[in-house]
C-alpha cells in the first residue's frame, strides 16, 4: 500500500469536534436573540418614532409594553428556531439554504405571534409594527450569520469546523469530486484520502493518499475518527454498494453519501417516479422548474423594470457620449447561447471602434492573445468612452432588455458564444439548462481575470446550488465587485 501526500494541507490539523459545534450554536443562539430583539425593536423605531404618515397615529405606542413584549416574543422566536433546525449541525455554514431555513423560520415564528395576539386580547400590537418587525427580524438574523459564517470559513483554513471525510473508489469522476471538496472553506471537509478496490490503483497521478482497501474500511473509519464517507458509484459494482451500505448504512461512526454517477450532467436536478413499483430516475432538462421559475421571475422583472425606468435618463447621456465619441451604433449585439442553445443577441453599448479587426491586425501579440483567452487587456480596439463603460460596467445596463425579453437573467452564469461552448467540455451540457447572467458568481470573483478553469466552476457551483437568495446575495455583491473595478477590462 502506497502512502502518498494528504490532498488538503489541512487535514493534520483538523479539530472538529463536539464541542466546537456545541459552542459556535451557543454563540449562534446568543446572536439570533440578540439580532430579534433589534430587529423588533427597530420595528418599533419605523413604526412609531418615525411618525410616518402611511401609519394609523391611534395605535397603542407605549415603548415600555412593547419592549415588554419583545422580550416575550424572543424566547418562541428561538423556539421555531430550534425547531426548525438552524442550530442542527448539518444546517449550519450552508450558505444560501440557511438563509432559506431562516426565512422560513422567522415567517412561521410570525404567524405564531400574530395567532397568539388574535385568541389573547391581553396582548395589542399594531398591525404595522408587526409586518416591519417579520422583515427586520429576518434581516438582522440573516446578517448576524452571515458574519458568524465568515469567521467560522476563516476558521475552517485552520483546521476547526471541518468534519473527517474519506472517498471509496478511486476513478476521474472522484478525482474531480476531490478536486472540489478541498476548497474546505466551502466543503467543510477535511480530505484525508481514497480508499480503493485494491492498493494500487491505475491511473492515481494526482499524488493522493491512498488509505487503505474497502475491505479495511471498519478499521480506517475507527483509526481516523471518520465523520463522511463518500461513495463514488461509477468506482464500484453494484455488489460492493450494497455491502457497504450493509455494513455501514445504519452506523452513526460515520455518514455514508453517494456520488451520482453522472457528475458531469446531474446539475438540473432529478425526478424519481415509479413504473411497476420500479424507482426510475430523470434528469431535468432545466434547472429551474415550477415555482423556483417563477420566484427567479419575480426578482428578474421586479428589479429589472423600476431599474430601468430609474437609470434611463443615464441610458440616454450614455447613448450621446457613444455617439460623440465615434462613429458607428450605440448597440452592439454579440450572438451568443442561451437555455437549450437557443441563440440571441445580448445587447451591450459599443464600447469598440467599429474597424475593430483592422486595429487588431496592427497588433499581432494581442491578436494572438484573443485567440487564446478570449480577451484583451489593454485592448487597442476600445473607445475612450468604451474603456470608461467597461472599468465600470455600465456598458452592461442595455443587457435589463435581454431580461425582459426572457433572454437572460439578472444573475446567472456567464454568456458564452457557440465556438466558446467548447471550452467547457463535458460541463457545456449543464450551462445551457439555465439562462445566462447579467451579473453572477464569475462577476463577484474577479470578472475577466477570471480562467476559463475557474468560471466553469463557478457556473456549475450555481447551476447546482441555485436557491432565489443566492441571486439576491449575488446581486448585492455585484455592487462592491464593480467599485473594485478588478477585472474590468
Amino acid at each position: 500500500m502506497r502512502e502518498k501526500t494528504l490532498l488538503s494541507t489541512t487535514a493534520t490539523k483538523t479539530r472538529s469536534r463536539y464541542w466546537e459545534w456545541l459552542l459556535f450554536s451557543v454563540i449562534l443562539l446568543i446572536s439570533d436573540g440578540l439580532n430579534i430583539g433589534l430587529g423588533l425593536r427597530f420595528a418599533y423605531l419605523i413604526r412609531f418614532e418615525l411618525t410616518l404618515p402611511i401609519f394609523d397615529p391611534r395605535a397603542l405606542t407605549s415603548v415600555d409594553y412593547y419592549e415588554g413584549l419583545i422580550l416575550l416574543i424572543i424566547p418562541t422566536w428561538l423556539a421555531v428556531f430550534l425547531l426548525r433546525g438552524l442550530y442542527k449541525r448539518e444546517n449550519l455554514l450552508g450558505g444560501v439554504r440557511e438563509y432559506h431555513l431562516l426565512f422560513e423560520a422567522n415567517t412561521l415564528a410570525m404567524i405564531i405571534v400574530i395567532a397568539v395576539g388574535y385568541f389573547e386580547p391581553r396582548i395589542v400590537f399594531a398591525r404595522g409594527w408587526i409586518l416591519i418587525a417579520w422583515l427586520s427580524a429576518f434581516f438582522f438574523t440573516a446578517l448576524g450569520r452571515f458574519l458568524l459564517r465568515r469567521v467560522a470559513y476563516f476558521l475552517r483554513t485552520y483546521g476547526y469546523f471541518l468534519s473527517r471525510a474519506v472517498i471509496v473508489g478511486y476513478n476521474q469522476e472522484s478525482a474531480e469530486m476531490a478536486q472540489q471538496l478541498s476548497d474546505v472553506r466551502h466543503s467543510g471537509l477535511s480530505l484525508l484520502g481514497f480508499v480503493t478496490n485494491t492498493d494500487n490503483p491505475t491511473g492515481n497521478d494526482k499524488g493522493l493518499r491512498i488509505l487503505g482497501e474497502i475491505r479495511q474500511l471498519g478499521d480506517l473509519i475507527e483509526r481516523h475518527r471518520i465523520d463522511e464517507v463518500i461513495l463514488t458509484s461509477s468506482a464500484l459494482s453494484r455488489e460492493e454498494l450494497l455491502d457497504i451500505f450493509e455494513k455501514f448504512g445504519t452506523s452513526d461512526k460515520a455518514k455514508l453519501r453517494i456520488s451520482s454517477g453522472l457528475y458531469e450532467i446531474i446539475t438540473t436536478g432529478l425526478s424519481v417516479r415509479e413504473f411497476a413499483w420500479v424507482p426510475l430516475v430523470e434528469v431535468n432538462k432545466v434547472r429551474l422548474t415550477g415555482s423556483e421559475q417563477v420566484l427567479k421571475a419575480a426578482l428578474d422583472y421586479g428589479v429589472s423594470i423600476p431599474l430601468l425606468i430609474l437609470i434611463s435618463p443615464l441610458l440616454l447621456l450614455i447613448a450621446v457620449a457613444i455617439k460623440l465619441d465615434s462613429p458607428g451604433p450605440v448597440i452592439h449585439r454579440r450572438r451568443v447561447l442561451g437555455v437549450n442553445g437557443k441563440e440571441f443577441d445580448a445587447f451591450k453599448f459599443r464600447t469598440m471602434v467599429i474597424n475593430g479587426d483592422d486595429v487588431l491586425e496592427q497588433y499581432p501579440e494581442k491578436k494572438e492573445e484573443l485567440v487564446r483567452y478570449h480577451k484583451i487587456k489593454d485592448d487597442p480596439r476600445i473607445t475612450r468612452i468604451g474603456r470608461i463603460l467597461r472599468k465600470t460596467s455600465l456598458d452592461e445596463l442595455p443587457q435589463l432588455f435581454n431580461v425582459l425579453r426572457n433572454e437572460m437573467s439578472l444573475v446567472g452564469p456567464r454568456m458564452i458564444t457557440a465556438p466558446e461552448l467548447e471550452e467547457y467540455k463535458k460541463w457545456g451540457i449543464n450551462l445551457l439548462t439555465v439562462k445566462p447572467g447579467i451579473t453572477g458568481k464569475w462577476q463577484v470573483s474577479g470578472r475577466s481575470d477570471v480562467s476559463y478553469q475557474e468560471r466553469v466552476r463557478f457556473d456549475m457551483y450555481y447551476i447546482r446550488n441555485w436557491n432565489i437568495w443566492m441571486d439576491i446575495q449575488l446581486i448585492i455583491q455585484t455592487i462592491p465587485a464593480i467599485l473594485s473595478k478588478r477585472g474590468a477590462y
